[in-house]
Order: structure tokens, then C-alpha cells, then sequence
């Protein structure tokens, strides 16, 4: 019978300076033996999870942690057990990686994750490791003028955005694309386009970022993109993305803001809960500065998203 309780299990996706992710493979003799894993351990009595995490890195693989940021927790339930996974990025270390209890180790690229086996908890982690902490938002405008914004926000190494142009014609956007995909090729950015816009099917964007109205209209993800976002104002529009599949999400307002007067905003407290009860990375979106990563990742958020903030 499985028991009531979770493990408490902290895990580090641990990036070294060529970007690659160090991922392990669990003994066959453990739960989910046989599979790829991010390595990391139990949560110990009286231990917080950081001394845990670096407890657990020092005597798997022979490594200091020492920087750590959280990056998601993830609740799953399997058939013989309940685990939460504590899951943070660890940037800076030192000592030279090693397998000290026997296990195999390797350096992947975080696209190429997808390509290993890894126990079903794991699959969120994978989709976290792959995303930055910003998300930029493209505003309506002038084609031109949107192009002198891109620009602004590739100059600060932005690396996730999305085009919400939904005022523009069709004539406007397939330009506006024609010019923005190479400039953000050449920086390795990926660019999403908002569904609103009428032919975003059309565009040879790299995802697409679903409305609210559109993400509770499907039923299953859509087909043909490479990232699938959503935006999110409540627990069951984050429940019904989580449901069909979408990468990840955005949850708005966090914060007052001047474009949106008369919301209620959530704050961080709300924020912070609603984000617990989902499996999926989430930017926190209204209201937010440059300063907020820190408080938004602290509230479980994979970073910030924005508008002005990426411009200002």
C-alpha cells in the first residue's frame, strides 16, 4: 500500500559554463532504477534543503555547491509512492564531477534531455532546465517600432519572448516575422506568437502563447509548435493547461499595474499558493521589475515576465 506521506527529495539540475546539464543513472536495485535522473537525495531530519542538495552533490558526485537558485517543486503521486521534488539550479561549483557511488553521469545539452529516460516526476525538470528566468513580452505597435523593441530586448540576452501583436493585419505580421526570426537566430532566442493573432498557425514561430479564452477552448495541446505557453488568472485555468499539456504559463496579475487598473492584483502570498498546487513552470507577470526574479523564483515561479520592464 502506498503511503500517505511525501519524500521530501531536493534535486539539483546542475549547469556547467558550456550550458550543459549533469544528469545520473539510478541503479537498478532503487525506485525507478534503470532511468536518467537529476541528481540529489532525501531531505533529512533537522536538514534544510540546501544543506541537503549539497550533502547529497558532495557525496554522489564529489562537487561544492556554490551557487543554488530554486527552480520548480513538483508533487507527484506514483503507484508506490508520493514524492516532492525541491528542484534548484546550481550555476557555480567546485571539485571535479564524478559517479563516487558507481553510477554513470553525463553532460547533456538541455534541448537533447528529452532524448533519456527519466522517471515520470522528472518530465516538468526537464521543461524548467530548458527555460530562462525572463520572458519578454512584444507589445502592439509599428512594425518598425516593434523591431527596435526586439532589438532592445535581445541587447540584454532575453532569450524567451512573445509577440503579442494582435492589432497588427496579416500583411504587418508575416513582415514583422520575416524580419524577427533571424535577429533572434542569431542570438538563440526563441520567439512565441500570442494566438490572438489570426494567422499564427501560419508564422514560422517557434511556439505559440494561448490566451485564456483559447487555452479553455482546446483539449488537447496544440500540434506543430515546439513551446506551447498559456496565460493564467486562476487555479483552474493553470489546472486545465497542466491538463493538456502546454510547456509553460504565465500567471497574471501579480502585482498593481497601470496598463490594468481595475484588477485585483494576487500578490505574492496568493502567488505563491497557487503556484504550489500545479506542475508546470510559471512566470509571474504584472507589476514587475527587473529586481523581482529573486521574489518571484523564491515563490516557486520560474522567473518574471513583462512588457515595459524588458524597455524602461
Amino acid at each position: 500500500m502506498k503511503s500517505s506521506k511525501w519524500l521530501h527529495v531536493a534535486v539539483g539540475v546542475i549547469k556547467n559554463d558550456d550550458g550543459n546539464i549533469l544528469i545520473s543513472l539510478r541503479d537498478n536495485s532503487v525506485h525507478q532504477g534503470g532511468l536518467w535522473e537529476f541528481p540529489g537525495g532525501k531531505v533529512e531530519n533537522g536538514e534544510s534543503v540546501k544543506q541537503a542538495l549539497k550533502r547529497e552533490l558532495k557525496e554522489e558526485l564529489g562537487i561544492f555547491v556554490i551557487e543554488l537558485t530554486p527552480l520548480i517543486k513538483i508533487k507527484h503521486q506514483y503507484t508506490d509512492l508520493n514524492v516532492l521534488l525541491d528542484v534548484w539550479l546550481i550555476t557555480l561549483f567546485s571539485g571535479k564531477e564524478s559517479g563516487c557511488e558507481g553510477q554513470e553521469i553525463q553532460w547533456v545539452g538541455p534541448d537533447k534531455l528529452s532524448r533519456y529516460c527519466f522517471p515520470a516526476a522528472n518530465i516538468p525538470i526537464i521543461t524548467a532546465a530548458r527555460l530562462p528566468a525572463e520572458y519578454a513580452i512584444l507589445n502592439a505597435g509599428e512594425v518598425q517600432v516593434l523591431l527596435k523593441d526586439l532589438k532592445k530586448i535581445l541587447a540584454q540576452g532575453v532569450k524567451l519572448i512573445q509577440a503579442r501583436i494582435k492589432s497588427l493585419s496579416a500583411q504587418q505580421v508575416i513582415h514583422f516575422f520575416e524580419l524577427a526570426i533571424p535577429l533572434c537566430k542569431k542570438t538563440g532566442a526563441n520567439l512565441l506568437v500570442n494566438s490572438a493573432v489570426t494567422i499564427a498557425g501560419q508564422l514560422n514561430a517557434d511556439g505559440i502563447h494561448l490566451t485564456a479564452r483559447d487555452l479553455l477552448a482546446l483539449n488537447n495541446r496544440p500540434a506543430a509548435f515546439k513551446w506551447v505557453a498559456a496565460s493564467c488568472h486562476n487555479l483552474d485555468e493553470l489546472q486545465h493547461a497542466e491538463r493538456i499539456g502546454v510547456d509553460f504559463v504565465v500567471l497574471a496579475p501579480v502585482l498593481a499595474t497601470n496598463t490594468h487598473p481595475g484588477e485585483n492584483p494576487l500578490g505574492w502570498e496568493a502567488f505563491k499558493e497557487l503556484v504550489s498546487m500545479i506542475k508546470l513552470p510559471v512566470y509571474a507577470l504584472g507589476g514587475m521589475m527587473k529586481e523581482h526574479v529573486h521574489t518571484a523564483q523564491s515563490a516557486g515561479a520560474q522567473g518574471i515576465a513583462g512588457i515595459t520592464v524588458f524597455l524602461d
